[in-house]
């Protein structure tokens, strides 16, 4: 089991988050999602390491973007 937390960039309503939800719970291996429209922060589940770039392409697919760390 691993957990990973993901800073999305964009959310502004609860229809925000509920597609970035509905994308990344669709994404292999993922377990679990809680998005935090407060803070744009986005928590995933998986049953072992979730791959980074399926969870960014799943929070694109739903039109909001990933801060990547500098």
């Amino acid at each position: 089991m691993s957990t990973t937390t993901y800073t999305v960039e964009g959310m502004t309503c609860g229809h925000c988050v509920s597609s970035v939800k509905e994308e990344v719970g669709g994404v292999p291996g993922v377990t679990g999602v809680e998005v935090d429209l407060a803070t744009g922060l986005l928590t995933v589940d998986g049953e072992g390491p979730v791959d980074t770039a399926a969870i960014v392409a799943a929070v694109e697919e739903a039109g909001y973007g990933v801060v990547t760390p500098s």
